[in-house]
């Protein structure tokens, strides 16, 4: 069941993943050669708290930490380490908060030092594809036409889209109705109304769309080795458009 949000909602909504934006604003500025993955969670634990929300990812269906800190293979929940980044490598930051009983989620993907231009253009993709996903998030669009704008784009660009994780509702809960496939035919799902409100998230490989997940149970890789890129928005669906609630 989708359930619509109320303008006030959306403004709680929007507190928290501003919280979310803040942070991960933040982190960005950390990323470098030689910082580990369990300081950035140390880093973002501490700033989430300090404004008065909590870590929206950390004792999830028993997630250890804070953030999903996913290098270079890694497409998604990989959990902070004692790993030290390096030159050349890149790494997405999954972020969550929750205050006030409303959730915030949204993710970037950041290069570590300089990169190939491959590993750069995949960045920019995923991005590119994120923002195009958005502007179809319209009143009387249909579902898939988010996940086809996300397919058709990546593919264009040599690149293949995750199948197994999907974006998803988002309010009182981390993750509501509906299911939000990066993948499909436009013109198909359901019709898309003010008040509904979306993580967008296209997770992109280089390589093809095969994952698998780690013995942790959690940190899902690229099947092929190739880099994967992610990037998240929570976006509300309103009469005069989308309005993206996760920018600080």
């Amino acid at each position: 069941m989708i359930i619509l949000k109320t303008d006030k909602e959306i403004e709680q909504i929007k507190k928290s993943n501003q919280i979310v934006a803040y942070v991960l604003n933040k982190l960005r500025k950390l990323v470098k050669p030689g910082v580990s993955t369990l300081e950035l969670d140390s880093f973002a634990e501490k700033m989430i708290r300090k404004r008065g929300a909590v870590p929206a990812f950390k004792g999830y269906k028993n997630y250890p930490a804070t953030l999903c800190a996913s290098v270079n293979e890694e497409v998604v929940h990989g959990i902070p380490a004692r790993r030290f980044l390096k030159e050349g490598d890149i790494i997405s930051l999954d972020l969550g908060a929750k205050i006030d009983g409303y959730y915030g989620d949204a993710a970037i993907t950041v290069p570590v030092g300089k990169i190939s231009e491959k590993a750069k253009l995949l960045i920019d993709v995923t991005e590119k594809a994120l923002h195009l996903a958005i502007e179809q998030a319209k009143d009387g669009n249909r579902l898939y036409d988010i996940s086809f704008a996300i397919q058709s784009f990546a593919e264009k660009n040599g690149f293949s889209v995750v199948r197994e994780f999907v974006g998803h509702g988002i309010g009182k809960d981390l993750h509501e109705d509906p299911q939000i496939p990066n993948f499909g035919k436009p013109g198909y799902g359901i019709r898309l109304k003010p008040g509904m409100v979306f993580s967008l998230e296209p997770m992109i490989n280089a390589g093809n769309y095969r994952v698998k997940v780690l013995s942790d149970g959690w940190t899902a890789v690229t099947a092929d080795g190739e880099l994967s890129a992610h990037f998240e928005h929570t976006v509300a669906i309103t009469k005069s458009g989308p309005r993206i609630l996760s920018i600080a």
